[in-house]
């Protein structure tokens, strides 16, 4: 078993019981609120913003033209392609970038992304991926059991979150980001990919309190 496999592997269950989260049981039944969306969305965007200066870091750490060039690539994704429906979503609630942007993080959020900004500053480029892929993969993992289980939740309200990471076009860029990350961590010393697996764990269980975090509706919005 390679070692990306064995940290998703290890990860599974967290990700399996993130299904079980009063937000994503409420999205599969069609009875999450749109005040829980709304929070989730603002959060979300919050989120981002921090999630790109993972990447910034691992431009910065970067060895070769080809860790450069993917790190930028990442960051492109989600100033662009993950932009979009985040951007409509905002739209529909009377939101804009702008507004949002003062607004804090809420407690769950900033203990995920200053995990994953400590890693980051505190790493390599290894560890800056290792930050970033639990949120990658689960998001694929998470939302594709969701369609295949509840395909009317690709339609309606929430069609355009779902599809987007439940798409073939992002599980394939979810196979080449793990394919990347092997490479990254192939030659590390088994001490040094022990702490890698142990970021993707803590961030997976990150992962898991946003959810829980996401079904409660933001005050400020």
């Amino acid at each position: 078993m390679s070692f990306i496999r064995s940290c998703v592997e290890d990860s599974l269950p967290v990700w399996t019981r993130c299904l079980e989260t009063d937000f994503l049981r409420g999205m599969a039944e069609g009875t999450l609120s749109e005040a829980c969306l709304k929070g989730y969305i603002v959060d979300d965007s919050l989120y981002l913003r921090e999630y790109a200066k993972v990447f910034a870091y691992g431009i910065l750490h970067a060895q070769t033209m080809e860790e450069i060039r993917t790190f930028h690539a990442l960051l492109s994704f989600v100033n662009e392609s993950e932009d979009a429906s985040r951007l409509a979503y905002l739209r529909r609630f009377g939101l804009t970038d702008e507004q949002i942007q003062p607004l804090p993080l809420r407690p769950e959020n900033q203990a995920y992304v200053d995990t994953m900004l400590s890693a980051a500053r505190d790493g390599g480029a290894p560890e800056c991926f290792m930050a970033c892929l639990p949120c990658m993969l689960s998001y694929a993992h998470i939302f594709t059991r969701l369609l295949e289980a509840h395909p009317e939740v690709g339609t309606g309200l929430f069609g355009p979150l779902v599809r987007d990471y439940a798409s073939e076009g992002y599980v394939q860029l979810c196979r080449e980001w793990a394919a990347f990350a092997l490479t990254l961590c192939g030659d590390l010393s088994e001490a040094r990919k022990a702490h890698c697996a142990e970021i993707f764990r803590a961030c997976s269980v990150h992962e898991y309190a946003f959810w829980q975090m996401a079904a409660r509706p933001r005050e400020d919005v």
